[in-house]
């Protein structure tokens, strides 16, 4: 994963997490990559804060762990938490010209992560399956985007709202420059 902005992906928080969401499930190393899809070298690289993780791999991860992908990327909160437009903590795509930047996510007991994301045209995004239940919801703050089921996806404008089932195969795809979401994951 290469990603130009400052900062990039969290890789210290992500190897932190991930040793804690392992330990807490008592799988090892071998048996989460399984589960995962994932080479188990990956695994430990990752764990080591030296991987380079893509989205797709964190939210195999998560899936495998039965865990959002924000607690895969979150770091401590603050009290008071304020992240400026193109510095919080960005995750790429190995498939799109795609930059998911979590927001906030779902605190002890609540069952919501907030992202903005930000695509250019090109490849589309395919995402598999999130955790049984999970529900998108994506707000077009700029450009044009076309997202949702696989086979059923809808096109976007600014402002334009879509919620569809994150829990089964489903596409995002910039269909204009600068495009950029706000993007709710509901998990129920």
């Amino acid at each position: 994963m290469t990603d130009a902005r400052p900062g990039g992906a969290p890789l210290r928080t992500i190897a932190a997490n991930l040793r804690r969401e392992r330990d807490r499930t008592g799988l090892t190393l071998t048996e989460l990559a399984k589960r995962a899809g994932i080479a188990k070298s990956t695994l430990s690289q990752l764990e080591s804060a030296s991987g380079n993780p893509s989205v797709e791999t964190l939210w195999a991860l998560g899936v495998a762990l039965g865990v959002p992908f924000s607690r895969l990327v979150e770091p401590p909160v603050a009290q008071v938490r304020v992240i400026r437009a193109g510095e919080g903590p960005g995750v790429t795509s190995e498939q799109a010209a795609f930059v998911g930047t979590l927001l906030s996510a779902c605190p002890p007991g609540a069952r919501r992560d907030i992202y903005v994301i930000t695509m250019e045209p090109g490849q589309a995004r395919l995402a598999d399956p999130h955790i049984p239940g999970s529900i998108e919801h994506a707000v077009v703050s700029s450009g044009r985007l076309r997202c949702g089921p696989a086979e059923s996806s809808v096109e976007l404008e600014v402002g334009d709202y879509a919620a569809f089932p994150g829990d089964a195969p489903h596409v995002y795809e910039a269909l204009a420059a600068g495009t950029s979401f706000v993007l709710v994951m509901e998990h129920v």
